[in-house]
């Protein structure tokens, strides 16, 4: 069976927020992150765009790529929606740092090419 028409769009608005947090920690070290509430605020915000993105994705294309932690990304994000006051600075950082290069990865494997401008 086909993945669902609308599994690409979710798929690039999880490479489209991943990407954001790369940009948004590059050069940082935790402490800055730890430091500052407006990049904390913008990473844990991307973060969740990933897991809502991820949670909409259909049965068989996560069925066909098991390698990919689909029920890790899905559970960060709620704990960032529901759970806010468990968050710790540490494992935020380190989802932006080590897994988020990790899915870019994976994403750019999945998705088709970006269609022609023109």
């Amino acid at each position: 069976m086909p993945p669902e028409k609308s599994d690409p769009s979710y798929l690039w608005d999880r490479l489209d927020a991943a990407m954001a947090v790369q940009q948004f920690v590059h050069g940082k070290t935790l402490d800055e992150y730890a430091q500052d509430r407006l990049l904390r605020g913008a990473v844990e915000r991307h973060i969740e765009i990933i897991g809502e993105a991820a949670s909409k994705i259909s049965g068989q294309l996560r069925a066909a790529h098991p390698e990919i932690p689909w029920r890790g990304i899905i559970g960060q994000r709620h704990v960032l929606a529901h759970d806010y006051g468990e968050i710790e600075d540490e494992q935020i950082w380190r989802v932006a740092t080590v897994h988020i290069p990790a899915i870019v990865k994976q994403l750019q494997g999945l998705l088709p090419s970006a269609p022609d401008a023109g």
